[in-house]
């Protein structure tokens, strides 16, 4: 399958029938999650002198995370992973964003609006598609959280990131009180 027929037909069921699933009045991202089929994994600890989480107000800064529960997805994109399985990756540390959120302030209801995505790929240095990369964590925000998962975004290559992980996302997230 065309990489290009991949992302429209991912894109397609990712995004277009959870935004209308997901309405105001029985917002439950949990319960979206049970739907397609997800759970969150336990979230992994830092691995520096840092937290996973920070709140101020009613923002919640999520640190940069790599994929939870093993390093399945380690190595160069597109030399030494596919732009399907960087996709996979990103979509991976998404729900690892969303385990630590969940553990920092309780329970998904209390999201307003997903603010930013910061995506950072480990790619090769003529590499340009990160973008295509990054879209496996924004498809799953919208999936979940319908208009409140979009977001503002930069999707950027990397020479390196650490263990040699394909994918690093950091997320800005408004909450309510």
């Amino acid at each position: 399958m065309n990489v290009r027929r991949y992302f429209v037909i991912a894109t397609a069921l990712l995004c277009a029938l959870p935004v209308v699933a997901v309405a105001q009045a029985s917002f439950d991202p949990e319960a979206r999650l049970r739907d397609l089929k997800l759970e969150l994994p336990a979230p992994r600890p830092p691995v520096a002198n840092y937290v996973s989480a920070v709140r101020t107000g009613n923002l919640v800064f999520l640190a940069g995370h790599g994929e939870c529960g093993g390093d399945k997805y380690i190595g160069k994109i597109p030399r030494d992973r596919t732009i399907e399985e960087g996709y996979d990756a990103a979509r991976n540390v998404g729900l690892c964003l969303l385990a630590s959120l969940k553990a920092e302030i309780g329970d998904l209801r209390k999201v307003k609006r997903i603010v930013r995505v910061f995506g950072m790929v480990n790619a090769t240095e003529d590499f340009t598609q990160q973008p295509k990369v990054i879209n496996g964590c924004s498809d799953l925000l919208v999936a979940v959280f319908g208009e409140r998962g979009r977001h503002a975004r930069a999707a950027v290559g990397m020479q390196a990131l650490p263990n040699n992980i394909s994918v690093e996302i950091e997320m800005v997230v408004e909450v309510a009180d």
